[in-house]
């Protein structure tokens, strides 16, 4: 899939683990794992919203396009 999703990325320069990202935007550590190992066909833009404001980050910092 091109979509690239640098999640991982942006946990490790903010030094948060995925279960306290999980608690803070309130979704399972499951549903955190489907879309950081990019197996997620779709992502809501209030979850993409939440995701941007704990990490304080842009979407473009989380996803990525390759071609």
């Amino acid at each position: 899939m091109p979509i690239i999703i640098n999640l991982d990325l942006m946990l490790a320069k903010r030094k948060m683990k995925s279960k306290d990202l999980a608690e803070t935007i309130g979704i399972t550590t499951t549903n955190l794992s489907v879309l950081k190992s990019g197996k997620a066909k779709a992502i809501r833009f209030g979850t993409l919203e939440a995701i941007c404001k704990a990490l304080d980050c842009q979407p473009g910092d989380l996803l990525e396009y390759k071609y």
